[in-house]
């Protein structure tokens, strides 16, 4: 097996590619590829906040990336140096699976990120990813909650209310 490396913001593109074709809904469109990958691209850079750990293909491109993103929380006993991350993308190609890649992609990803003094680890699994972070320690936690929210459109001008 091709061993896991350290994502670089060369990689963003096919990251962002990865994370389209094979954990949205619905794929992005170019504009939103470019968008994410170019945003992704400076997240990589040695001070961004973003890390991840890629196998390569040995025709080019990615086979697997496990992305996070780390973000600071208020310091306790459980996050001494405040810091936590948010998984944000497990994928590989349909071609490289059940080869390992996932698993050892991100296992490098939470060694990387313990080594930084992350103690906070959160995620959202789908029922076919759950057995894989079950079994590096991940668990439910059906405290979890989520919400999307978009600012309300601007009045249009000249219309009175």
């Amino acid at each position: 097996m091709t061993e896991p490396r350290l994502a670089t913001p060369a990689d963003a593109a096919e990251i962002a590619r990865l994370r389209s074709e094979n954990i949205l809904s619905e794929p992005l469109d170019e504009a939103w590829l470019t968008t994410c990958a170019d945003q992704l691209a400076l997240r990589l850079q040695d001070d961004g906040d973003a890390r991840a750990y890629v196998v390569d293909r040995p025709d080019g491109g990615l086979a697997t990336c496990a992305l996070g993103l780390v973000h600071a929380v208020l310091p306790a006993p459980k996050y001494p140096k405040g810091l936590a991350v948010r998984i944000h993308a497990v994928a590989t190609d349909p071609a490289h699976r059940r080869r390992g890649y996932a698993k050892a992609a991100l296992t490098a990803l939470l060694d990387h990120l313990e080594r930084d003094g992350v103690t906070l680890y959160e995620l959202y699994a789908s029922t076919g990813s759950a057995p894989l972070y079950e079994s590096l320690g991940f668990a439910p936690d059906p405290a979890l909650m989520r919400m999307t929210r978009f600012p309300a459109p601007a009045p249009v001008e000249g219309n009175a209310s």
